[in-house]
């Protein structure tokens, strides 16, 4: 089975746009152990506010105004509820 997208979002917010995109994938990514490939990401005057994403070699991860560091994924829904918790706070 290939990846399948499971949604893609892309919408203005505030100051900035939020676009987010998850697919399923038949291997995790290494060295997630699950079956979800995401990217999460609200940008203002072009530069990325936030971000999420399981990067193939770096895992779970978010970038917090130019700072990364590890995330915890749970599960879908809960990754975008922390997502825009994190846009919220920006």
């Amino acid at each position: 089975m290939a990846s399948q997208l499971v949604f893609r979002s892309r919408q203005q917010h505030k100051a900035g746009l939020i676009e987010l995109v998850v697919w399923t994938v038949s291997k995790p990514v290494p060295p997630s152990g699950y079956g979800f490939k995401y990217r999460l990401v609200y940008v203002v005057a072009g530069q990325r506010v936030v971000g999420y994403d399981n990067e193939r070699g770096k895992g779970d991860h978010k970038h917090l105004r130019g700072v990364e560091v590890p995330y915890r994924f749970v599960d879908v829904q809960t990754l975008v509820a922390d997502f825009m918790a994190d846009v919220e706070a920006a």
